[in-house]
């Protein structure tokens, strides 16, 4: 009996452990599947930086809207006599002749502000949501229909991208679409050339001057017109630019397409 005894706890106490190792074998591929799935979200995410992939949308589009909402204004020419207009621009790095006095930079189209140039007018920008400032013309390029203005306001810049954007880039439209400010459109480079990108972004007359901006909230090209019969609208490149509003490091080719570039 004292035998029995003894071995009936050790018996008791054997069964318990291997209980509990069946209990972690039948737990482990559970709390492994767990761990994945939280897991492999975190892993996408790396693999969608969009850092140097201009293809994919970037990590955050709120973000990217937010950034890009706090260097675009809406812009208003009002001149005396004539017809006015509304349009977009954004701020960039550029010093001009006004800086002292004007010390943001901001691109617009030059058919925005065309009925404001040498005539008595009103030119006026304005934030989302915010009272509208003064504003002046500082240069224009009616052939690359780009323009440069002015304005006291102080306003983050927008980088301009350095990467050329190739059919499907990933692109974000904004603007006063109609008058609607602040209106947002994604889409997808379709094709470009030296001074144009085709794109397929939904964009109106009041996004004229807005920025299109890459995956990265880099500039790529200032939104130009709309292409009503067709499936796409279209923006000036930042290789327009070079003709006469910015320095470049090269010769600004306005004939050359992007085939050209080939090496065919």
């Amino acid at each position: 009996m004292s035998v029995t005894l003894r071995s009936l706890p050790f018996m008791r106490d054997t069964d318990s452990n291997k209980f509990i190792a069946l209990l972690a074998i039948i737990a482990t591929p559970f709390a492994l599947g767990a761990f994945l799935l939280t897991w492999a979200p975190s892993i996408q995410y790396m693999n969608e930086d969009p850092a140097g992939d201009g293809y994919v949308p970037p990590r955050s589009i709120e973000k990217l809207v937010e950034r890009t909402q706090e260097s675009t204004v809406t812009v208003w020419c009002e001149p005396k006599v004539g017809k006015g207009s509304q349009g977009t621009a954004f701020a960039i790095e550029l010093e001009t002749d006004v800086s002292n006095s004007y010390p943001t930079a901001l691109i617009t189209n030059h058919h925005v502000i065309k009925n404001c140039i040498g005539v008595n007018h009103e030119l006026t920008i304005a934030l989302l949501f915010e009272d509208p400032v003064a504003a002046v013309i500082v240069k224009w390029d009616e052939e690359n229909d780009i323009a440069v203005l002015a304005t006291k306001m102080k306003l983050p810049v927008l980088e301009l991208s350095e990467n050329a954007t190739w059919p499907g880039y990933w692109v974000m439209a904004l603007g006063s679409a109609d008058g609607y400010e602040g209106s947002v459109s994604f889409g997808n480079v379709l094709n470009s050339n030296s001074a144009e990108i085709l794109i397929t972004n939904n964009v109106s007359s009041g996004n004229s001057g807005g920025p299109l901006v890459d995956n990265e909230g880099k500039v790529v090209g200032v939104i130009t017109w709309a292409f009503g019969e067709e499936q796409y609208n279209g923006a000036k490149s930042l290789d327009a630019f070079c003709a006469k509003i910015l320095k470049c490091e090269y010769e600004f080719e306005s004939e050359k397409t992007w085939w050209d570039y080939s090496g065919d």
